[in-house]
């Protein structure tokens, strides 16, 4: 699978704060076997965040698209927001089972509002921006990427059963 990271943040853009999720993502993501081949930081800026989402789905070579960052509810966090205007088709199974996760290791998994979506064959999902928690939620859908992404190709076989896997471990 190929995916792209995009980090939103003020600091991290201006170069204030160094980004730290964008490259822990990176490292689990390339564990298992996997690619980044995009990697950016953009400002908490609608605008720029839809641009760059666009940009990457349409161009039909990326897989996954994870956005780190602007998922809470500061009055800049707006990454739902132009995630939701940018997809075609909500995926919000997989926003609540990051939330459900993340609940039994703190409340305030209750205070993001990430979502995820489908735009064209690419799967587009918010993650917090703290590297542990991107790590974690990450970590909580990571067995059902490559079914949903074989879907999303229209490969042959995906609808005729699910894969095999363990079940979800509540925490």
């Amino acid at each position: 699978m190929n995916f792209a990271l995009l980090t939103v943040s003020d600091r991290s853009a201006s170069g204030e704060r160094e980004d730290r999720s964008g490259p822990a993502l990176k490292e689990l993501i390339e564990r298992q076997g996997w690619y980044v081949s995009e990697q950016i930081i953009v400002p908490d800026e609608r605008d720029k965040i839809e641009a760059q989402l666009r940009e990457w789905a349409d161009g039909g070579s990326i897989d996954v698209i994870l956005t780190t960052g602007g998922t809470g509810f500061a009055p800049r966090d707006i990454t739902p927001e132009a995630t939701s205007s940018v997809i075609d088709r909500a995926a919000p199974g997989l926003a609540e089972a990051m939330r459900l996760a993340s609940l039994g290791k703190t409340p305030h998994a209750m205070l993001s509002r990430a979502v995820a979506g489908i735009r064209g064959c690419t799967l587009i999902i918010n993650l917090p921006g703290s590297p542990r928690g991107a790590r974690e939620n990450l970590q909580a859908i990571m067995q059902v990427l490559p079914h949903a992404v074989d879907l999303l190709r229209d490969e042959p076989g995906a609808e005729a059963g699910h894969r095999d896997l363990p079940p979800v471990q509540h925490i």
